[in-house]
């Protein structure tokens, strides 16, 4: 009994990370997308060019596409390599222009990844063969 409420507890927590993780990152794409001139202006503050906005917004939404629909398990993988990479270079990138609470956001980010990474093959049929595993049998997802 005690492991099929530990493997609840994973699936939850699996589900919550992974949709503040989305919901985080779609929340960016749609500031990058309306607040444009601001979202310009901060970039350059970090020492990176004004034309990467647009490349930034696609690559935010198909990351999210990708971790969600997991049409194939490694893009999934490498949506999450790629976040994980965005975020660490992020927080360094505030840091380096001595703005630590800028870097906030990623940090948060990061945590979320690194819990919805970890979990992700207790919640999903198709196991990723990056995930560590688990005390329960990956690939027995429930549904919910």
């Amino acid at each position: 009994m005690r492991q099929q409420e530990d493997h609840m507890a994973t699936i939850y927590t699996y589900w919550i990370s992974t949709m503040l993780l989305c919901l985080l990152y779609l929340t960016s794409a749609y500031i990058y997308a309306t607040k444009g001139t601001w979202t310009r202006q901060a970039l350059a503050d970090l020492g990176y060019p004004a034309y990467l906005v647009p490349v930034m917004i696609a690559v935010k939404i198909l990351g999210v596409a990708a971790i969600l629909s997991r049409f194939k398990v490694a893009a999934s993988d490498l949506a999450y390599a790629g976040i994980f990479y965005h975020l660490l270079l992020s927080g360094l990138a505030h840091l380096g222009v001595r703005k630590p609470r800028s870097a906030l956001p990623a940090v948060v980010g990061l945590t979320l990844l690194t819990a919805s990474f970890l979990t992700q093959n207790a919640a999903r049929e198709t196991p990723s063969p990056y995930v560590p595993a688990m005390t329960f049998q990956p690939g027995q997802a429930s549904k919910l």
